[in-house]
């Protein structure tokens, strides 16, 4: 009977706890209706300044909503998607160059070679010393040959400021007699020292044209002023009276 009586006791305060509970479960959803039906109210008093609100926040939606997304299958590998090779750009032909032709080569102008006369007839002014013998047989050197000519190493001078007869040719015997004093006066004047040979003209095959001095005095003058000579271009017949 005791333990009856406490069981009894104890489900009491568990039947309260089920009403409170039933109770409290009925009052939510007309909390729920109260607040939905003041927010009706509001937003019909406030329906203008929400409306563009709602239009907004409404039109992505609608887009996502009206444009499906399409389903990826998981098993399904992505497809591959070829890129287009780029196509090579067309390479204009390089006009090939054309051969040059070859350089010039400069080749040395040559010169004529010019026939180079004895220094005596060059040269404008020439002293001499030698020692001097009358001319022979032999090759002519260094010689006199009559009273207006001699060989000055190997050259034929001719004095230009005189004339004086010659002993081949002499036309009378006082004319051969003068050209012997003629020959032996040169050849003692050429062997007395220095003496000078000033060119007179240009050389020729009768002799280079020279006119003879030492010390500023010629040969042909003092010659001519000894009467072994006479003045080029003047009779010779004096000498054969």
């Amino acid at each position: 009977m005791a333990k009856t009586a406490t069981r009894g006791r104890r489900k009491a305060p568990a039947r309260g706890k089920s009403k409170a509970r039933s109770s409290g479960g009925g009052l939510l959803p007309w909390a729920v209706i109260g607040i939905a039906a003041i927010g009706g109210i509001v937003a019909h008093d406030h329906w203008k300044s929400i409306q563009p609100m709602l239009a907004r926040q409404s039109a992505p939606i609608t887009r996502e909503t009206a444009e499906p997304k399409p389903l990826v299958r998981k098993d399904v590998p992505p497809k591959q998607v070829a890129l287009a090779a780029p196509m090579p750009k067309a390479v204009s032909p390089v006009p090939q160059s054309q051969p040059l032709p070859p350089a010039a080569i400069p080749t040395p102008m040559i010169q004529p070679i010019k026939a180079v006369p004895s220094p005596a007839s060059l040269a404008v002014s020439e002293t001499g010393r030698v020692a001097f013998g009358y001319c022979g047989q032999g090759a002519h050197i260094n010689c006199v040959g009559d009273g207006g000519v001699f060989w000055y190493k190997g050259e034929k001078i001719v004095i230009a400021d005189m004339a004086s007869p010659v002993v081949d040719q002499a036309r009378c015997d006082g004319e051969r007699r003068v050209a012997f004093a003629a020959k032996s006066r040169l050849l003692a004047l050429l062997n007395a020292g220095p003496f000078t040979m000033n060119a007179a003209g240009k050389t020729e095959s009768s002799g280079a044209p020279r006119v003879v001095s030492r010390d500023g005095r010629s040969f042909g003058a003092q010659l001519i002023n000894e009467g072994l000579a006479r003045k080029p271009g003047a009779a010779g017949s004096a000498w054969c009276a």
